[in-house]
């Protein structure tokens, strides 16, 4: 749900709250009286709630409105960040920038940056290109910058670009959290919930979370991703993803993340049903060398407990692999050869119950993993999004 509101709004709403009259409020925010009243009007219509209680001796805030305001007001370090990246030169414009921004500058700003072209960021706007590229062009006039420069397939973003386009993901992120606990309070909507998840938590630990969560409110809307790990931070970082779930990172991929550990499981290694190996009283580290092997994919805590695992018998990692971290591609693969794959049990629990694929009784040591989340540093979940979290710490201790 994108819900344009104006900024300008937000900023008067936040004056009221700290005034408790209308009438301070207006003469702070350089309104009428009148004109405040509607921008207010037009705010609360647009949430869904009354965000003021007006009385004898002043205004404040419902309940709704304690609770949205306080986002916004969070949200609002976001827009002082982006001030901050323009350069105080002699416009006085970019000293109240955060004030002078617009719903529409910042979206085009977050889609431009995102595509890599007008074109395809107009279309994922649901707007004309000449649009974009106007509100484009009004925010490089207030912030005295430039944002984007020509490249082959479209616009490359500067620095700068890419840095508010990254404040201004977490403004709209923090917005819409603070939209979503007004329609929890008015039971309208259970909130929404974006998952990131690895190859560990994909077949069972958030398909379970999930599941318990939506037979418990069942208007959640939930969004799970599953792409790299590399995409999933990024996302996680911009406020697009709530919470990846799976393989912690050693040390932290950023500081501005928090990783929780949920359990250690091993890998084990994966063959066929029928399997060669499965026949055998022991296994050597020789013998695993000369596999065929389906490995994790380069930098990731798999790939590197694989390769650590051969280095302490001494020997050379298997260098001829099959990089991937497909459960349907690595599951293919295993039933038409001889490979093996380094796999959790729980990962391939179904397949070995129905005689698909089975797991060596071997383990091999020193390859445990620690599986976890992985959360922005100063996010705030809404009333779905705690409620999901512990239930994947319940699943993880059951």
């Amino acid at each position: 749900m994108d819900i344009s509101l104006n900024l300008r709004h937000l900023y008067a709403a936040l004056e009221i709250q700290d005034c408790g009259s209308l009438s301070k409020a207006a003469e702070r925010a350089h309104l009428s009286q009148s004109a405040l009243t509607q921008a207010i009007a037009s705010l609360e219509e647009k949430v869904g709630a009354a965000l003021f209680l007006r009385h004898a001796t002043g205004v404040e805030a419902t309940p709704a409105g304690e609770a949205f305001l306080a986002r916004v007001r969070r949200a609002q370090r976001y827009l002082k960040a982006i001030e901050s990246i323009a350069p105080s030169g002699g416009d006085p414009r970019v000293r109240r920038l955060a004030r002078l921004l617009t719903h529409k500058q910042l979206r085009s700003l977050v889609a431009v940056v995102d595509a890599g072209n007008y074109t395809r960021a107009a279309a994922t706007l649901s707007v004309s290109q000449p649009t974009v590229h106007r509100a484009v062009r009004e925010l490089e006039s207030l912030c005295q910058l430039t944002l984007f420069r020509r490249a082959p397939a479209g616009v490359e973003p500067t620095w700068q670009a890419r840095q508010m386009a990254h404040q201004a993901s977490l403004f709209f992120a923090e917005v819409q959290q603070g939209l979503t606990e007004v329609m929890e309070r008015q039971d309208r909507h259970t909130g929404s919930i974006s998952v990131g998840a690895l190859p560990y938590s994909r077949s069972r630990l958030v398909p379970q979370a999930v599941s318990r969560l939506l037979a418990e409110m069942p208007d959640t809307s939930v969004r799970i991703i599953d792409g790299p790990y590399e995409e999933q931070l990024h996302g996680l970082l911009r406020g697009q993803i709530d919470v990846i779930v799976g393989a912690l990172r050693e040390p932290a991929p950023s500081p501005d993340t928090v990783q929780e550990l949920l359990l250690s499981d091993p890998l084990n290694v994966v063959v066929r049903s029928g399997h060669w190996l499965l026949e055998k009283t022991r296994l050597s580290a020789n013998q695993l060398q000369k596999l065929e092997w389906i490995a994790p994919r380069k930098q990731t805590p798999a790939r590197a407990l694989f390769t650590e695992f051969f280095e302490r018998e001494g020997l050379t990692p298997p260098e001829r692999v099959i990089e991937c971290s497909s459960l349907v591609a690595i599951r293919g693969l295993l039933l038409e050869s001889d490979r093996a794959a380094l796999l959790p049990a729980q990962q391939v629990a179904l397949d070995v119950e129905r005689g698909i694929l089975a797991v060596s009784p071997f383990p091999l040591k020193g390859t445990t993993r620690d599986i976890g989340l992985t959360l922005r540093r100063d996010w705030q979940p809404t009333k779905a999004q705690s409620r999901f979290l512990t239930l994947l710490r319940q699943l993880a201790l059951s």
